[in-house]
């Protein structure tokens, strides 16, 4: 089936339910970004692949809204496909409301699946749409999902060797916070939230090691509801001694719909779906926030701190490997985009430790670099030879950490314009990196600095500039972020233990990209009297950054400080773990200028 046939027969379902428009969101009951293969609908009705979009269909139009990350990836993907690509403006709200507002006459009604919209947005969108006398639908069961059975992998333990708490203190701290609200239950749906919680790991989603659940935390128990041939005998054991039951993942909304009268339901309405919202009985007491363990999870403890310095150096190392390899490999024909990912992957698992990529490697290679997510096709994929840009975007999931690294390096002589390009990120990856700010600063109060240099000659770029990163969960984690928007992520006060990326840019689209990316960990820098205490950032990852990209003209001393400094670092931590001739390899890389 094609797919403008599949899109002739949504429409004709529409009809059927007399819907004059849909809103499909690309993600899954529990709001996750990645999604497991049954979720992958937007792919399998429009061919887009891009892991951030929203369908919208009416019986005269069809679109797909995503952002800049996308926009070059989108207008090839959705060719022919009988969706537009709608190039989302962030950081403002969705314009495919407004479009729907102008698209639809009084009466209109939209549908949308509750359960893949949360309560925040099912109310703000519902309001909205009334206000033009548009009504808002749940039509649940219209949605199929596409993708097929998944396999039964099993859940398993995450010692505390690694997560440096053990589950049993972590529910304390959130019991703590319920009874500082008076609430006897607290529901959480995100995945990763629960795998931290719980210090259990799942393979139910590619690159982020969780598994699908939902988990209710009473102040005496915890239920938690997944496929229970999921849970090996000895580990359902174990959570039963520490008073977590399991029970089958379908009966969450049977549960919830049974809570006694009287009682009070902690939710975070931004992750919680509207179907799940709907079971819950108006005698509930309902209270809303975010949920607990958000921040908890995304200020690393003393362990975690550990063990990702330790990680960045096993990760390091492999990529030394990986970029020495690759410079005999280009020699020649060269080698194809696909398989320098693969081989990034051998070289990340010969490490300690070592579980799989934390998401699919970028290897863009000239134009290629310039689709900021580009994914290089099996077939097809560009060869990488000794000439022009090759960007890598990549990071691994460790039993003691998770990393994200990338670099932007010259396969041959680079071009003047190449280097003031390069140089002008670096300039600003720098400076977001030596900020020093004093407690209770906001990422989008930050961002800024990493566009500066790009802004005074009239460039930019259309992503945010730093992501928070789990610790062995997802690569891209809450709640804080470094955007322009002074909302969300950004909006969040930066603390010591947080683990963020800086990752300024610049692409030109079928010429280059260029992307500079460590993640740094937030740090206390001292106290001042009469202003409190001042943070800044620590730059963890470990590995050069290319110098024959560097135009040294461009940078001030304090910028060239920092270069040689930093690459000091990288030398003294990765150079032990290395053999004689890596050792060459990377002095070189790491040479002083």
């Amino acid at each position: 089936m094609t797919y403008q046939e599949k899109l002739a027969r949504f429409r004709q379902e529409m009809a059927n339910r007399k819907l004059d428009a849909l809103i499909l969101f690309h993600t899954d009951p529990h709001q996750s970004e990645y999604l497991s293969k049954e979720w992958h609908i937007m792919p399998w009705l429009t061919g887009f692949t891009g892991s951030t979009g929203t369908v919208v269909i009416t019986q005269n139009e069809a679109g797909v809204w995503t952002d800049s990350r996308y926009f070059i990836q989108g207008e090839k993907e959705l060719a022919e496909s009988g969706f537009d690509l709608m190039k989302l403006r962030i950081p403002h709200t969705p314009e495919y409301v407004e479009w729907l507002i102008e698209q639809l006459p009084k009466g209109g009604v939209i549908g949308v699946d509750g359960r893949l919209i949360s309560i925040n947005r099912m109310e703000a969108y519902s309001k909205k749409f009334k206000e033009k006398g548009i009504e808002l639908l749940d039509c649940g069961g219209f949605l199929q999902t596409h993708g097929g059975a998944e396999e039964v992998e099993h859940v398993f333990d995450h010692s505390t060797v690694f997560t440096g708490k053990t589950r049993e203190e972590k529910l304390q701290e959130i019991r703590g916070k319920m009874k500082e609200l008076g609430v006897q239950h607290h529901l959480l749906t995100t995945l990763d939230d629960i795998a931290w919680v719980l210090n259990l790991r799942g393979n139910d989603i590619s690159y982020n090691p969780v598994f699908v659940s939902y988990a209710l935390i009473s102040l005496n128990l915890v239920y938690l509801f997944v496929d229970e041939k999921k849970i090996p005998l000895d580990l359902r054991n174990q959570l039963s001694d520490d008073s977590i039951h399991v029970l089958p993942y379908g009966e969450i909304k049977s549960y919830l719909s049974q809570l006694p009268e009287g009682e009070s339901l902690f939710i975070d309405a931004g992750r919680v779906n509207w179907d799940l919202f709907k079971a819950i009985p108006e005698h509930v007491k309902v209270l809303r926030g975010k949920a607990f363990s958000t921040h908890l999870k995304g200020v690393k403890n003393e362990v975690e701190q550990r063990l990702i310095r330790e990680v960045m150096r096993r990760d390091g190392v492999a990529l030394v490997k990986f970029f020495r390899w690759l410079e005999e490999a280009a020699d020649g024909e060269g080698i194809s985009e696909y398989e320098a990912g693969l081989q990034l992957e051998v070289f990340r698992g010969m490490q300690l430790n070592y579980v799989g990529p934390s998401f699919n490697p970028i290897v863009g290679y000239r134009g290629n670099g310039a689709i900021v997510h580009y994914r290089a096709p099996e077939l097809g994929s560009s060869q990488i030879v000794k000439e022009g840009l090759l960007l890598v975007d990549s990071g691994g999931q460790y039993l003691d950490g998770t990393t994200d690294i990338t670099r932007t390096v010259a396969m041959g002589i680079p071009t003047p314009d190449e280097k003031r390009d390069f140089t002008l990120v670096l300039k600003g990856y720098i400076g977001l990196d030596q900020a020093i700010f004093p407690e209770g600063t906001k990422g989008y109060q930050l961002e800024s600095m990493a566009r500066m240099p790009l802004w005074k000659h009239m460039k930019n770029y259309g992503h945010g500039t730093g992501h928070g990163v789990g610790f062995f969960l997802n690569v891209h984690e809450g709640p804080q972020s470094l955007g322009q928007s002074a909302s969300g992520g950004s909006a969040v006060p930066l603390e010591v233990g947080m683990l963020t990326s800086n990752e300024p840019g610049f692409y030109l689209e079928n010429k280059y990209g260029i992307r500079t990316e460590n993640l740094v960990l937030c740090v206390e820098k001292g106290e001042s009297e009469g202003y409190g205490k001042f943070l800044g950032f620590e730059a963890v990852t470990l590995f050069p950054i290319d110098l024959k990209l560097v135009e040294k003209s461009l940078l001030n001393q304090e910028e060239v400080d920092w270069l040689n400094t930093y690459h000091q670092q990288v030398w003294d931590h990765l150079s032990p773990a290395l053999d004689f001739d890596e050792q060459i390899w990377l002095r070189n890389q790491c040479r002083q200028i």
